[in-house]
């Protein structure tokens, strides 16, 4: 096993601020106590925290105007004027040019570095935490340049929002590894306590037995698509099988197996088209989609209700827009984006749904959507949440591509 990179000095700034009861409950969870830090490291944090808060010292000057242009015009003009003021007053006492020269040329450059001091403070500040982030922490944060108004402001908040998601998908990524990982015991262990008994004689393979059987391996089969679907995901982009088919009919094939797997709920799945409606696609990418828009519908919606689902052609943009609503339920505006993030947690922090999912069928769903060139977002709809997916009535290959690697 290779040694760990040592953070780097941002990143220990930021590790600083945190709280120790937070540190230690980090170590337990992992399964070892991080050793006590020798007091150079200490050392380089404190710098490190000094060198934080002077770029926030010297923010205040080069930090204040919205342009970086803008601020290094004013300060060559700012040079210009007091290197004028300084030779006049030099010469206006009887000083030789060959002294009030270099004397002006050394305050104006000194003004320079004074000024430039807050901008390469900035500079390093984000450098030391992109190099942190390089090697996998995750945790590090730009203080001192968020504060400015300018283009290195922007960068910073920029890459601090950059920062958090980095960390929560890693997170997140490791939660589901380890859930999955129990998922996929469960049944194995299972088929193959079913397996031995038969073996050695105590069960019998009757009709029953192997019905079990069949349920854990059925259970397996769901468990690897999901871990593909997963893979191709992360990568981007999957093939697609492009073919012509009858929206409606196919509407009707993806939500014939929902109704049966809705049981005892009693929902009503409600298809309203006002005309045929040809398109062009992947039937399998497309069923995923439409199978996870209507599966989240029904898991959030009361039993006895309706899921209503409207589809129509919009000729000016050649796409097709189908609606999913379920009556009753409404998303906030500022959640709309959230359901749509890989890796999310329940209200109690816990890796997936509040509903037992894993937190992935939406954001697969919109990938399977950008593959095709198309997009899901939640609309506002005073009847409910209503889920719009958008896609091109003909299937074109470059808008899909860059689509689906947005």
């Amino acid at each position: 096993m290779s040694e760990p990179a040592r953070p780097s000095q941002a990143a220990q700034s930021s590790q600083s601020a945190q709280p120790a009861q937070s540190a230690q409950s980090s170590d337990h969870s992992s399964g070892f106590t991080e050793p006590a830090q020798p007091q150079a490291e200490v050392s380089e944090r404190r710098a490190g925290r000094a060198t934080r808060e002077g770029a926030k010292r010297h923010s205040a000057l080069i930090g204040s105007l919205s342009s970086i242009k803008v601020e290094l015009s004013v300060l060559i003009v700012i040079d210009t004027i007091i290197v004028f003021i300084l030779s006049w007053v030099m010469l206006k006492w009887g000083l030789s040019e060959w002294i009030a020269f270099p004397v002006t040329m050394l305050v104006a450059l000194g003004i320079t570095y004074v000024f430039s001091r807050g901008l390469t403070a900035q500079l390093r500040e984000i450098r030391d935490a992109a190099e942190a982030v390089s090697d996998g922490d995750y945790q590090v944060r730009v203080y001192g340049a968020t504060s400015s108004k300018d283009e290195i402001g922007q960068l910073a908040r920029s890459f601090n929002i950059m920062a958090e998601e980095l960390e929560h998908s890693d997170a997140m990524r490791r939660d589901l590894i380890a859930n999955v990982s129990h998922e996929l015991r469960t049944p194995v262990a299972a088929l193959q306590a079913q397996v031995e008994n038969m073996a050695d004689g105590i069960t019998e393979p009757s009709p029953a037995n192997l019905e079990g059987i069949l349920t854990q391996t059925h259970r397996l089969s769901d468990l690897i698509a999901f871990l593909l679907d997963l893979s191709r995901m992360e990568a981007g982009a999957a093939s697609l099988e492009i073919s012509e088919f009858d929206l409606r009919d196919f509407l009707d094939e993806t939500i014939e197996p929902l109704e049966i797997a809705d049981g005892g709920h009693n929902h009503t799945i409600e298809v309203s088209m006002k005309q045929d409606i040809t398109m062009e696609g992947d039937p399998d990418r497309l069923r995923q989609l439409f199978t996870n828009i209507i599966s989240n519908a029904l898991k959030h919606s009361a039993d006895g209700t309706k899921v209503l689902i409207t589809a129509r052609e919009y000729r000016p943009h050649d796409t097709v827009i189908v609606n999913v609503i379920n009556f009753g339920s409404q998303i906030p505006k500022s959640a709309r984006n959230d359901i749509f993030r890989r890796y999310v947690k329940d209200k109690d922090g816990r890796p997936g749904t509040e509903s037992g999912g894993t937190g992935l069928g939406l954001p697969i769903a919109r990938w399977a959507a950008q593959l095709h060139g198309g997009n899901v977002k939640v609309v506002d709809d005073p009847r409910g949440a209503d889920f719009e997916i958008t896609l091109p009535k003909h299937h074109r290959e470059s808008d899909a591509g860059t689509s689906a690697l947005s």
